[in-house]
């Protein structure tokens, strides 16, 4: 008897070893998809109808009348949302790089591909609300944030230690300090922008050259110290860098109210249209501007207005050793053939000048490279329009007026711009819609007054710009405004540079390309019913203005009365119920039917404060 007990023991153990196995097995599959396919979670995890990891919020009604029940009645909508995990503080999701681990992609990191975005599909999205760091503080206001910000709102020193020798920025106590150095100004960006200006024999060595130098990009900017000083001279830069190993350059720039933006000259055009710049600018960006039969540089062309600059601080430029000497030679028979001219050369500095017509491009041999883009190609398209090795030539308007036609700042932000009759506007349509911003924004202001400090407001994102009447409505306000224009409205992103203004294109269906906390002010006209219309959710917008919003900022949301009752019901979970204010809007011409405007404030929460 005990013989046989022994044998059908012995018979159960394999089932009870293969169980135990395959056990084991699906608890680490469960671990592998909590961990590793989207931001995890803390304990706090939602009840109410969301995935509370991926995926977003599945909503199952088609109608839109259907979504906007009463609460109580609706399962999709949250009366919390979960906190994301501490370590996704900053995330930013279509620039994870461990995203394009997760997802197998094979970027070519010679092309900066893996500094490109890379979206996580919808049912990977995080529908969680990302955390400030610990001991987090409302920022340094402008104008002192120029100069010094909370090292606990950005708690990366490496920068500090690493450019110690070239005045970037330096830790003090519990602030970080920016004396307004960089790798080719160590005594200064102020000093350094005058130089540039001498060389270009401008009145008073003032780089604005009385208004007609306006819009500037700076490429690999580093935390955009250029940009920050030339701020007083009315010029207002698009700083650019990458989220590489420079950690958090961006990040700083727009924590000390510097307009700036995360991008990379890699394999596709940069979000802007043709001829957006007066200025282009490279202080050592260490970017390889042979690269591709000098595609990078061409793209900077199609950039730059008629006889635009080209500002270039590096060793190529003044160093004698051969391999500078060959990348100089090199580059100088490359810009030759691309038509541009030196105009001065100094010291450690090279500036060109983009050609003002057609006339040389006309004069070329047959077959001089790089050649002229083909007459189909499109110069202002840019959401993901893979970049080419051609020069973008000039219209036969812009050709037979040699320039822009542009007036000098501030004139042009409420001139007519001759562009214009591009998207089917007339100039008087343009004014009446200048002026119907004016009175809404005079409006906003009336009634945020009791809750809007001096300086409280300083990083401005209007999420669908049309004209860039809003902005322009701010320029009296010490504020600076991203103008997104939407991608199915990326056309009148040029409107937006011809009047002084900056901005850029984008798909809200997507996240935006910047760090947690960047901006104090979400205006959001009709986006909201117009992503709805294309079948993105509103919920992921509304987590995702969140995530960019940063603790007592504001977001105003002017919609259909409809949408604005949906957003309403979030508002908790969302923890923007700061301040809360709703108005029924004066009727223009713009007006929806029955429109709503919706104010709110959200709360500086951290770890301690989750609900």
């Amino acid at each position: 008897m005990k013989q046989k007990t022994e044998l059908v023991r012995t018979r159960k153990k394999p089932f009870k070893y293969v169980l135990i196995g395959l056990i084991i097995s699906l608890g680490l599959v469960c671990l592998y998809n909590g961990s590793s396919l989207a931001p995890g979670l803390r304990a706090d995890v939602s009840d109410d109808g969301a995935d509370p990891v991926i995926g977003g919020f599945v909503r199952k009604p088609d109608d839109l009348d259907d979504l906007f029940e009463d609460q109580e009645h609706n399962p999709d909508i949250p009366k919390n949302i979960p906190v994301c995990d501490m370590k996704y503080s900053e995330l930013i999701p279509c620039l994870d790089r461990n995203l394009i681990y997760q997802l197998k992609l094979k970027p070519n990191l010679t092309l900066m591909e893996h500094y490109e975005r890379h979206c996580p599909p919808p049912e990977r999205r995080y529908n969680c609300l990302i955390p400030p760091p610990n001991g987090y503080k409302i920022p340094v206001r402008w104008p002192a944030s120029r100069d010094e910000v909370w090292k606990a709102n950005i708690p990366h020193t490496h920068l500090a230690s690493e450019k110690s020798d070239q005045n970037w920025m330096v830790v003090v106590g519990d602030k970080i300090k920016f004396p307004g150095g960089g790798t080719h100004f160590h005594d200064g960006a102020d000093k350094y922008i005058s130089a540039i200006a001498g060389m270009l024999k401008f009145p008073g060595e003032k780089l604005n050259n009385g208004g007609n130098i306006r819009n500037v990009l700076d490429v690999g900017c580093g935390v955009a110290s250029f940009g920050a000083y030339l701020l007083p001279l009315n010029i207002i830069a698009m700083s650019l860098a990458p989220n590489d190993v420079h950690e958090n350059q961006i990040q700083f720039a727009l924590e000390r109210g510097i307009p700036s933006t995360l991008g990379v000259l890699g394999t596709k055009r940069l979000p802007y249209p043709s001829r957006s710049f007066e200025l282009a600018h490279c202080s050592r960006c260490r970017i390889d501007w042979l690269q591709r039969d000098g595609i990078l540089l061409l793209e900077l062309d199609r950039l730059l207005r008629p006889g635009g600059y080209f500002v270039y601080s590096s060793p190529e430029a003044y160093a004698h050793d051969a391999e500078n000497r060959r990348i100089w030679n090199a580059m100088y028979d490359l810009l030759r053939r691309m038509c541009w001219r030196v105009v001065s050369r100094r010291d450690q500095t090279v500036i060109w000048a983009k050609s003002l017509s057609n006339s040389c491009y006309l004069k070329r041999a047959p077959g001089t490279h790089p050649p002229l883009c083909s007459s189909d190609e499109d110069p202002d398209a840019n959401w993901n329009v893979v970049m080419k090795a051609c020069i973008t030539p000039y219209s036969a308007k812009v050709h037979r007026e040699k320039g822009s036609g542009l007036e000098p700042w501030p004139k042009r932000l409420t001139a007519a711009t001759p562009r214009l009759d591009e998207i089917g506007t007339s100039p008087k349509e343009f004014q009446e819609d200048t002026s119907i911003w004016y009175d809404r924004v005079s409006e906003y202001w009336k009634q945020m007054k009791s809750v809007i400090h001096k300086n409280s407001i300083r990083n401005v994102m209007d999420m669908n710009s049309n004209l860039g009447g809003f902005s322009a409505a701010l320029k009296d306000k010490d504020v600076w405004v991203m103008n997104v224009a939407p991608v199915n409205a990326s056309s009148r992103l040029k409107i937006i540079y011809d009047r002084g203004l900056i901005g850029t294109v984008h798909d809200w269906c997507e996240s935006f390309s910047t760090y947690p906390r960047t901006y104090d002010l979400l205006h959001a006209w009709k986006v909201f019913s117009e992503i709805e219309d294309r079948g993105c959710s509103i919920e992921d917008l509304l987590i995702e203005m969140d995530r960019i919003l940063r603790p007592d900022g504001f977001v105003i949301v002017r919609d259909k009365a409809l949408v604005i009752n949906y957003i309403r019901k979030f508002l908790t979970a969302l923890r923007w119920d700061g301040w809360l204010l709703e108005v029924e809007p004066k009727t223009d011409s713009l007006s929806l039917s029955e429109e709503r405007v919706l104010f709110a404030r959200k709360k500086l929460w951290d770890e301690a404060t989750t609900i």
